[in-house]
């Protein structure tokens, strides 16, 4: 029996995958449930499994565009396993590989030839502008250098020669195109403007060194920023629902939830997951979700629903070493806070200079539906909150709220 394998709808709305890899060759005998492939849609790369056992015909190639219900491969259900492991791809390729070797055509000995000659006086002039008679166009007998030729030549203004020059061109996966789409989009479509500020993270830098290694050995992940960071953009936000709102047509949906968005980079590109109502997560809740989502984002498992959504968005630049930068917005959401490195830099602080872990903050946000009174104000609460993370994200009882 000869099964028709089709391209499966990965999401809602996605109509069209492209084939990034095979990853077992034309004629291989496959298993139920192996990964077959890896596809790329605009959100996300998904492994396809062979849906029986059997011999597979492959029917596109890597890198062809297949819409959804497209028959990309058969199995024949019927075919037999084959006695011991079947080889892999990489197997053929290192049986190949000899056999490619020794068909090779013995090289030509590369021929060598004089280079220019140039008149004793054009030498001369060509010493003293620094220049290599090789290096210019010689009129007299046999390309000899005259003195008038040496006269004209005019000293190289720094143009490369003998480094390596090449190129080489790749195709972009249809997740990079996707995002690249939404870029543009969003710097065409909103009316984007970024507001800045500075946070202070010492008073975080001392509860995390306080209760990092009893909140580890609690709860099995780390006590890190974006719990702190994700609680104060929660109550921002409760303050300032404009910028939890989104256009739609003539109207501006606001919600009264808070999906917030976390900017994560995986081996395709980068990738933004969803922690649900992070508004009714604690700082452990939220610690564990952001470690879920990454490791599937790292191990290319993240799904396009766990993509899907998201109100608000944080991404975090400080950990490539960006110290200021302008997020640009996850549409059709209305806002995105950029995080920074953090710094050691002398502040003011009661009339004295005092040196302090700093972070620069930034805030996008489109002024269609936000004015600048709200999206400074929303800024400001959230780094007053992470200022003051004791009496405003943890109510004053810290062991309470790290659920220790």
């Amino acid at each position: 029996m000869i099964l028709e394998m089709k391209v499966p709808s990965p999401g809602e709305s996605i109509t069209e995958v492209e084939i990034a890899e095979w990853l077992v060759q034309d004629g291989d005998y496959v298993e139920k449930d192996q990964a077959i492939a890896e596809v790329d849609s605009d959100k996300a790369t998904l492994e396809l499994p062979a849906e029986a056992s059997g011999i597979i015909t492959l029917k596109a190639e890597d890198g062809d565009a297949v819409a959804v219900g497209q028959v990309v491969c058969l199995i024949d259900t019927s075919a037999k396993a084959p006695e011991g492991d079947a080889p892999t791809k990489e197997d053929k390729k290192e049986v190949e590989a000899p056999k490619q070797e020794a068909t090779k055509a013995p090289v030509a000995e590369a021929k060598t030839y004089a280079t220019g000659t140039a008149s004793p006086a054009a030498k001369k002039i060509l010493a003293e502008k620094n220049m290599d008679a090789s290096s210019v166009s010689g009129t007299g007998k046999d390309g000899r250098v005259t003195k008038e030729d040496a006269v004209k030549a005019v000293p190289s203004m720094g143009t490369p020669t003998g480094g390596n020059r090449g190129s080489s061109n790749s195709k972009m996966s249809m997740l990079r195109r996707k995002v690249a789409e939404r870029l543009v989009e969003a710097k065409n479509t909103t009316a984007m403007l970024t507001t800045f500020n500075e946070v202070d993270m010492a008073p975080i830098f001392e509860l995390r060194k306080q209760y990092k290694e009893t909140f580890k050995a609690k709860h099995g992940v780390s006590l890190g920023f974006m719990s702190f960071f994700s609680l104060a953009v929660v109550r921002a936000l409760q303050m300032y629902p404009a910028v939890n709102s989104m256009i739609d047509g003539k109207e501006m949906k606001s919600f009264d939830f808070v999906d917030i968005s976390i900017a994560v980079s995986g081996p395709k590109g980068l990738m933004v997951p969803v922690i649900r109502n992070a508004e009714n997560l604690t700082f452990r809740g939220i610690e564990s979700e952001v470690k879920r989502l990454a490791l599937r984002a790292r191990d290319g498992q993240i799904t396009v629903d766990e993509m899907t959504g998201g109100t608000f968005t944080i991404t975090n630049g400080g950990v490539f070493g960006s110290m200021l930068s302008t997020p640009i917005i996850n549409p059709p959401q209305s806002g995105i806070l950029g995080m920074h490195n953090i710094i050691q830099r002398p502040i003011a602080l009661d009339g004295q200079v005092v040196i302090h872990p700093m972070m620069y903050v930034a805030l996008s946000y489109d002024h269609r539906i936000i004015d600048g009174k709200e999206s400074v104000g929303f800024l400001v609460a959230v780094k007053e909150a992470l200022e003051n993370p004791i009496e405003i994200l943890m109510n004053n009882d810290v062991k309470k709220a790290l659920e220790l």
